[in-house]
């Protein structure tokens, strides 16, 4: 393709979103899973027969995930001050998001997740309101919140709930991230320990990237953050002088870039081996002419969405060995939609009280590993289409959260395995069962051709 054609294919995504969200009117859907024979059912599902649970619940509260959908059941919270790549839009205007997560959830891990919008931007109120809801939820996804209180949310929610809490933009991309990084360097034939890395964008998925990063094993001091003032040093006066609040960003001032490195992302990328870039939508955010200044075969990561920070094939005539975005649309998706449903199902079948950064190094190895010999340059990790490598990552979670001592139930690899396995292909067959019986309508072709009457989108059968 030339550059027309591959622009012309990178907005396509945007054309088409806009033509069928009006025509679906929403993602997902409440349904039926209980059978109904007849009226006389609603009294086993509803009163009287369903006081007899309520009273076994009530005498032993354990039985709840027995008897309810609280065990598949995850809440996608946001109060929409960080979305995408396009900051702060509200939580009416991030609602197509969380949605879209939540459909994610549900085809890829065979989690029923759906969408709260918050209408606030308060700390204690966006964590008050996730400790209310705890009762009815398996677990709670944190999305698009900004930063600097996403950590504080997320710690405090983490101290204080009886049920997995998760902040996807931090503990989802991080995970993926470190996937992809470990293939990339395998591809490359580089090792952890000597490489450089520079993190372009000091938001709440390249802390959490970096966190995680160098807890594998990459050497801090040999790396560089960069965020829209520069690059994080000791000379950072703005964040030693609100440490308290950017404590994160002012640890990172301290461990990393021990040459006293100064400048913006061009000084940042001088002599890197890898640049992983979580910033602003692009493109133009790094140029060619940088990418050129790099060590030999280096690897880029530009995953910000909608638009990554360069090009694939920018960066690729610019000399990059390895090159991946965000987006499903190019070769090597890092984009935490590989991580997430895949964890997700595995903490939520063990029912683990919680998901720490080991069972994220064993969902990232789980998710390296399904590659095998399939490993090259253009493709670092599996698509979202190879759906077997989600009941991998759920096993891989699941037996680390036992040997964590964090999981109320106890299951063998296989066992889980297959259990996830099940789940999943559930929920793949029966939204292809409702396509082909045209409950889910197929939209116009093209917006050219047809014009989008909204009452299509409710199909009769």
């Amino acid at each position: 393709m030339n550059t027309e054609e591959l622009l012309a294919k990178a907005k396509k995504p945007s054309a088409d979103a806009m033509r069928l969200h009006p025509f679906y009117r929403g993602k997902i859907e409440t349904a039926v899973k209980c059978t109904v024979h007849s009226f006389n059912d609603f009294a086993i599902w509803y009163t009287p027969g369903v006081a007899a649970p309520c009273k076994a619940i009530q005498a032993n509260p354990e039985l709840v995930y027995e008897y309810t959908n609280k065990w598949n059941t995850v809440a996608v919270i946001s109060d929409g001050t960080r979305v995408l790549g396009l900051g702060d839009i509200g939580p009416k205007a991030g609602l197509p998001v969380m949605e879209g997560k939540s459909l994610l959830y549900k085809y890829l891990g065979g989690v029923d997740g759906f969408p709260i919008m918050l209408d606030t931007k308060d700390p204690a109120a966006i964590i008050n309101t996730a400790l209310m809801l705890q009762p009815g939820l398996g677990g709670v996804n944190l999305e698009d919140i900004s930063q600097p209180k996403c950590f504080y949310i997320l710690e405090t929610l983490r101290e204080k709930a009886e049920i997995p809490m998760w902040h996807d933009d931090q503990q989802g991309t991080a995970t993926v991230t470190l996937s992809g990084l470990m293939n990339a360097l395998k591809v490359v034939g580089k090792k952890k320990e000597d490489v450089k890395i520079a993190f372009i964008g000091a938001g709440a998925s390249n802390i959490a990237c970096s966190r995680l990063i160098f807890k594998w094993g990459v050497d801090p001091a040999k790396c560089y953050m960069v965020d829209i003032n520069g690059i994080l040093g000791k000379n950072r006066k703005d964040y030693e002088m609100r440490k308290a609040e950017f404590k994160d960003a002012w640890k990172y001032c301290n461990i990393t870039n021990e040459d006293a490195r100064e400048g913006s992302i061009k000084e940042a990328l001088k002599g890197a081996d890898v640049a992983i870039c979580f910033s602003q939508s692009g493109p133009g955010v790094v140029l060619p002419e940088w990418i050129k200044t790099m060590a030999k075969d280096p690897i880029i990561f530009a995953c910000a969405n909608p638009i990554p920070e360069i090009w694939p094939w920018e960066a690729k005539e610019a000399g990059a060995a390895v090159v991946a975005t965000g987006r499903s649309d190019f070769p090597n998706q890092v984009n935490n939609s590989l991580g997430f449903p895949g964890i997700f199902r595995g903490t939520l079948d063990v029912r683990a009280r919680t998901i720490t950064d080991e069972m994220c190094f064993a969902a990232a190895e789980a998710l390296a590993n399904h590659v095998g010999d399939k490993l090259a340059a253009d493709h670092l990790l599996p698509n979202m289409d190879d759906w077997e490598v989600f009941p991998r990552e759920a096993a891989a979670v699941a037996m680390k959260a036992q040997e964590q001592g964090l999981a109320r139930i106890q299951m063998t690899y296989d066992e889980e395995f297959e259990n996830a396995k099940r789940i999943i292909k559930r929920s793949r067959d029966l939204t292809e069962m409702m396509m082909e019986e045209h409950f889910i309508a197929e939209p116009p072709a093209d917006e050219d051709e047809h014009r989008v009457d909204l009452a299509s989108a409710q199909p009769a059968h």
